[in-house]
């Protein structure tokens, strides 16, 4: 068996009777000194080398990282302004901004090398369970479509095309389709936790990207880039995006008086519907492509609404956020026919019938959560309000730390 590796030998390090996964040194290559301290375990190891070494009772399994369990959680986010605008093609003609921030809902996932040689991707929150011997690249399709995607990006680019058997877990604190980003940050916290787990060197934009790439490209689900850049950044953030995938991401250092003004001044409302985003996607692309007129009036006022919320939130204006809010809203609902419906505008006329300030879906529309700006002493008035729709109010609180990982 051939263990070169670029025309040197190869060390393996064995410990307790089995190989350890720490075969890459901080410098892309392997171990070299005869003993030290295993990266992933905090173990000391020794060092074999092969060929021409017989090593007497030790089982060594190559390719394998160490036997432990790696977690990660990504944010979700609220999109305050200029959602839609990240959407190719509109944000490579005419460039787009967004304003979100991320909030203490999250994306989970768990990942711990199997035994049995077989890839194991759970989501009980979706009631989608998938297994499968480990191959080099699994068929892209249902269940569990971005967990297979995920998979083979990391075998292909991180892994050199050989098969990892792994069990996935993931959940999430809001349902796909909810407005919050749910699907593309769950994409950032698979790969944050494939990242803990064998040590990717990805920054914040790579990591962002790569997220994009494998949820836009490779499982052609139509989309924007602001959730996945949002999901890893986290916190407060003025986002531009250009042709060619570039994307600036602004982070806005906010006072915590204004964050708590600001969370003082929001509801957070699940309609109880969850919707598909592509089709209203696909009617913003077409309105980028046919240079509809008012459609596009439209986005380039959402777009502009983005710039007057990041004005609005530095200098603690709650009153102007709300009317900026409140003008986004009426601007998107005019860019496609399928971004709002009848269950919406009800909810939303009702809010403001008990005194909200403004109300506005948020992400690509058609359901999932509301935000609501409300002067905070008649937060009861407008939740009881709202309490003849089928709907649901939640807690939440804005955070400023993006996806991370770790070893359980």
């Amino acid at each position: 068996m051939d263990y070169s590796h670029q025309g040197l030998s190869v060390t393996k390090w064995i410990q307790n009777g089995r190989t350890c996964g720490s075969r890459f040194c901080e410098f892309g290559n392997y171990r070299k000194s005869l003993r030290k301290q295993c990266r992933y375990t905090g173990q000391l190891c020794r060092q074999v080398v092969f060929p021409g070494t017989e090593i007497l009772d030790k089982k060594v399994v190559e390719n394998q990282v160490c036997s432990k369990i790696v977690r990660s959680r990504a944010p979700l986010r609220l999109g305050l302004a200029g959602g839609g605008t990240d959407v190719s093609p509109y944000s490579e003609l005419y460039g787009g901004n967004v304003l979100n921030a991320a909030i203490n809902m999250h994306a989970y996932c768990t990942i711990a090398m199997s035994d049995d040689g077989k890839v194991h991707f759970h989501a009980p929150d979706l009631g989608e369970s998938w297994v499968s011997v480990a191959e080099g690249e699994l068929a892209l399709d249902k269940p569990l479509l971005l967990h297979k995607a995920i998979y083979n990006r990391v075998v292909r680019e991180f892994n050199g095309g050989k098969p990892l058997g792994v069990k996935v877990t993931t959940n999430a604190d809001a349902p796909p389709g909810s407005g919050l980003g749910t699907s593309s940050t769950m994409v950032v916290a698979i790969l944050r936790a494939y990242q803990e787990l064998l040590k990717l060197p990805l920054g914040e934009y790579d990591l962002a990207q790569l997220a994009y790439d494998i949820e836009r490209k490779d499982c052609g689900l139509a989309g924007g880039k602001q959730d996945q850049y949002a999901a890893t950044f986290g916190g407060f953030n003025f986002m531009e995006f250009f042709a060619d995938d570039r994307v600036i991401v602004n982070p806005l250092r906010i006072r915590v008086e204004i964050i708590n003004e600001i969370e003082c001044s929001m509801l957070l409302y699940f309609t109880g519907r969850s919707r598909e985003s592509a089709n209203i996607i696909k009617d913003q692309i077409q309105t980028a492509r046919s240079g509809d007129g008012k459609s596009l009036e439209a986005m380039h006022r959402v777009k502009q609404a983005a710039v007057d919320m990041k004005e609005a939130l530095l200098k603690a204006e709650i009153n102007a956020m709300a009317e900026i809010l409140g003008e986004s809203w009426k601007a998107k609902r005019d860019m496609a026919q399928t971004i709002s419906n009848t269950h919406i505008d009800q909810i939303y006329e009702r809010a403001l019938e008990a005194g909200a300030l403004a109300a506005k879906i948020s992400g690509a529309g058609g359901g999932g959560f509301m935000m609501l700006f409300v002067e905070p002493t008649s937060k009861l008035e407008v939740m009881a309000a709202l309490s003849e729709f089928d709907g649901t109010f939640y807690r939440f609180h804005f955070t400023k730390e993006g996806a991370q990982g770790w070893s359980a």
